[in-house]
């Protein structure tokens, strides 16, 4: 890896070198560093899978909801939480013909990793067939944090290379870890540290393992503060991210950043136009993200679909140095998902509504989109306080 950090033992002389350090400061000569430079034998695969995923016109689709959250979206349909029923859906989704010319990379839960296609056939099978990358949330979830404002912190560190081997020989190339930081509750100098730091030793391990690392410090939207505050803390928060994955060696040119982009809290009384969010966020990424990292690949965060697509959309309206994309998840499967309905007859309707917010999100990559004939409820936003999964 491309990665180095110093040895503090290299300035320390040992026993037998006294005498020529006492020598040393009589006629003082130009200090050496010793660098250590760790190697991968990843790093170059690392590197193409992260570059494949950032494929211009493409972006992620987010369907690692665990079984209790993909109850609550079956439920909401009038589906009863069964393995049958999440099968059922999850072979709707990535069996969408075409799926793959919008859709870079998909994220899975466990269960879908493992799991075959209603028709018998590996989802994973499926997802490579498609030329989608496999990819594995590998978190274990948010839990309080003590010492905090009434904070989270995500858990899952123990246990995860032995977990991400398996995941690697499973086909999966990719992985997610999720935490987040909540503006209305401080944020605490210890829950942004504790989320970078988490982060950080989630990186680094996922790349021993052979797993490009999808980082997610996400600022909730819960609030009614304005975009001004929202950069101030995601300033914070990225630095404090970017610095601790420095200090744990990770290689930037084979991790992806899933980050918030930079709005008004969901309570706040002023919108921000989608130029706005666009002005704020790329002065974020500019300012606080390495150009070596490969792609940004944005949640949506209980944005509507249309609204999630147009600031997409004017992002990309400049030249970046980055791939400015979309990792999305209620953004892009909630109007499939109630046109499907639970109705094996319906399967077609809901495939094209998938397909079609994936070709919208596609067109806003590249800068091309435009809202015209939206339907009104692609408009409804989603945003749900606290929000977790």
């Amino acid at each position: 890896m491309v990665a180095a950090s110093l040895l503090k033992s290299s300035f320390l002389p040992k026993k037998s070198e006294w005498g020529a350090t006492r020598q040393a400061a009589a006629s003082p000569r130009p200090a050496t560093v010793s660098v250590v430079v760790r190697a991968s034998a990843y790093a170059d695969e690392l590197v193409k899978t992260a570059k494949t995923i950032a494929s211009p016109g493409r972006g992620i689709l987010a369907m690692d909801e665990s079984n209790a959250t993909c109850g609550k979206r079956l439920a909401s349909i009038g589906l009863e939480n069964t393995e049958a029923n999440r099968q059922a859906y999850r072979t709707l989704l990535v069996t969408a013909p075409g799926l793959g010319q919008y859709i870079s990379g998909a994220i899975l839960f466990e269960e879908t990793l493992y799991q075959s296609a209603v028709d018998g056939r590996k989802i994973v099978d499926i997802l490579v067939e498609q030329g989608i990358v496999p990819g594995i949330k590998v978190d274990k979830g948010l839990v309080p944090l003590a010492g905090s404002n009434n904070e989270s912190w995500c858990q899952g560190l123990d246990g995860l290379a032995s977990r991400e081997a398996a995941y690697y020989q499973q086909g999966a190339r990719f992985a997610k870890w999720r935490t987040v930081v909540s503006i209305p509750n401080g944020p605490s100098e210890l829950a942004v540290k504790e989320a970078a730091w988490g982060l950080a030793r989630y990186a680094a391990i996922s790349q021993d393992n052979g797993l490009v690392p999808i980082v997610e410090p996400e600022i909730l939207l819960d609030g009614e503060h304005g975009i001004e505050r929202t950069f101030e803390v995601a300033q914070k928060v990225w630095a404090e991210t970017f610095y601790a994955m420095a200090e744990n060696n990770v290689m930037f040119e084979g991790i992806l950043l899933k980050p918030s982009m930079v709005t008004p809290g969901a309570e706040a009384k002023d919108r921000a136009t989608p130029e706005q969010v666009a002005e704020y966020t790329l002065k974020l990424l500019h300012r606080r993200i390495p150009p070596s990292v490969p792609g940004i690949m944005f949640l949506s965060g209980g944005q509507s679909e249309v609204e999630a697509t147009q600031n997409l959309n004017a992002m990309n309206q400049g030249t970046n140095p980055w791939h400015v994309s979309f990792s999305y998840a209620r953004a892009l499967q909630n109007t499939c998902l109630k046109t499907w309905g639970g109705q094996p007859e319906k399967v077609t309707a809901a495939q094209d509504a998938l397909l079609l917010r994936a070709k919208a999100n596609s067109l806003a990559q590249l800068g091309k989109y435009t809202s015209d004939g939206e339907a009104a409820e692609a408009k409804e936003g989603m945003f749900v306080k606290n929000y977790s999964y």
